[in-house]
């Protein structure tokens, strides 16, 4: 088995040093050079057998796929595992698109970067179960809860919905900490309060250890990210559903500004 990572940034570089220390054999390639292994694109997918897509959205996932890079191409590709978080309605629609011989698996990951760099990683994993228990030594490398959601496709609609919740607890935490700075109250001490408390929630426990608890919204960074992946429950709502609750989650993520 001959491993690439297409994606080599936050999350995705220290995946291919956790699988490269387990022995794997594993490349890394990403647009931005000095990310991956700065190699030819050509030497990336020379017998390549199993891709995993860690780039930023459905653009540049295509251009994996299909354009620039076009991996889909690759005469020994056996596998590709999809760990980008995305619209589930366009990996599924990946299916129709990449060439039938090649298994697919939507396997998004929850943690931060805190979590892929210890390699304890959570892992929402659909497809055939067979080709999922085969990869499951690559998973056990960079993660440690895995959560077999279903078919091809339940990975990735389980993944959204589960940033929905962090995406509205990052909101309304940063709305609550700028709030207790006018009350007067120390950061530490309410973080404290609430981790014990009712108000208990991902991004406040780990506040001093998630990179970006503290960052304002940019377009190329974490907050970013969270923005795009509201948009990617937006796309999987129901079509009767009241959409106002995640809109306006979305709204106050791309009003913030860095908290220092």
């Amino acid at each position: 088995m001959i491993i690439g990572i297409a994606g080599c940034g936050r999350m995705g570089r220290p995946m291919l040093e956790n699988l490269r220390q387990a022995g794997f054999d594993t490349r890394g390639f990403d647009i931005i050079l000095g990310r991956g292994d700065d190699q030819p694109l050509a030497d990336f997918a020379h017998g390549l057998t199993t891709l995993i897509t860690v780039v930023r959205d459905t653009d540049e996932t295509d251009d994996v796929l299909f354009g620039a890079q076009n991996l889909t191409n690759c005469p020994t590709l056996e596998t590709i595992i999809i760990s980008s978080t995305l619209s589930p309605k366009y990996v599924l629609g990946l299916r129709d698109r990449v060439p039938a011989h090649i298994t697919l698996i939507d396997a998004p990951m929850s943690g931060a970067q805190v979590k892929a760099k210890a390699g304890t990683l959570s892992f929402m994993l659909g497809g055939d179960k067979t080709a999922i228990n085969a990869h499951m030594p690559l998973f056990n490398t960079m993660g440690q809860d895995f959560h077999i959601m279903g078919e091809y496709g339940a990975g990735m609609a389980s993944k959204v919905l589960n940033n929905l919740l962090a995406a509205s607890h990052t909101a309304m935490t940063r709305t609550v900490l700028d709030w207790a700075d006018t009350a007067g109250i120390d950061e530490k001490k309410l973080l404290n309060l609430i981790h014990t408390s009712s108000g208990q929630n991902w991004l406040a426990s780990g506040f001093n250890d998630i990179e970006f608890a503290r960052d304002g919204f940019a377009e190329d960074n974490s907050i970013g990210i969270l923005v795009k992946d509201v948009a990617a429950g937006l796309d999987m709502a129901p079509a009767d559903a009241d959409t106002s609750l995640p809109t306006h989650v979305q709204a106050v993520l791309k009003s913030l500004t860095p908290r220092k």
